[in-house]
């Protein structure tokens, strides 16, 4: 009888020990997630971009650090003849290609428009690739009610969807998108987030 009692309560105090099964809380309401992705001004990433326009094509390795209002945007590949790193400071765009030419202004934006084949939207990417719309300009959103956060988004006649989200250090972060604009279709794979 004691030893069965003494069984019985090294059981209940292993039972006590064990921990219940971890559950992710909820997430938190889409407008609040949204305006905390948006008002984020410090990430990278890294990862690919495959760009199509008409019947053109070209795919490059994507590195991107935002540090405030500047975009550093390095791609890596063909781009006609060679990658090029891109800096946006607010309006100011400048350009600098594998061959060491130093382009800014109109001839900076010239020079990317005619490498990858239509203006790249930049700014509005800047929060596109964060799965959030650019704030202060009209957008259309579907939201994934059960995950709270977006499944495409129309912005600026561009119709963005995102098709596959991943875990990281920086939180739950697109990590498949795509956007389109008439013939121009712009997917992005990111590999990596850094907070």
């Amino acid at each position: 009888m004691i030893r069965l009692a003494c069984v019985a309560i090294a059981a209940t105090l292993l039972a006590a020990c064990a921990s219940a099964p971890v559950r992710e809380g909820a997430p938190a309401p889409w407008p609040e997630r949204r305006a905390a992705l948006q008002a984020d001004a410090a990430f990278s990433l890294s990862g690919r971009v495959a760009i199509r326009t008409g019947d053109t094509g070209l795919n490059a390795s994507l590195r991107w650090r935002q540090e405030g209002a500047v975009s550093h945007v390095t791609l890596d590949g063909p781009l006609g003849i060679g990658g090029a790193e891109v800096e946006l400071r607010g309006d100011e765009l400048a350009l600098r290609t594998s061959h060491g030419d130093h382009l800014e202004g109109d001839a900076a934006r010239a020079e990317l428009e005619r490498r990858i084949g239509f203006p790249l939207p930049l700014a509005a990417l800047r929060y596109w690739v964060r799965g959030v719309p650019e704030p202060g300009a009209g957008a259309d959103e579907v939201v994934d009610e059960a995950h709270q956060r977006l499944a495409s988004l129309v912005q600026d006649g561009w119709e963005i969807s995102y098709t596959e989200y991943a875990a990281g250090s920086a939180g739950i972060l697109p990590r498949r998108l795509s956007a389109q604009r008439g013939n121009t279709r712009v997917r992005l794979v990111i590999d990596r987030w850094t907070p």
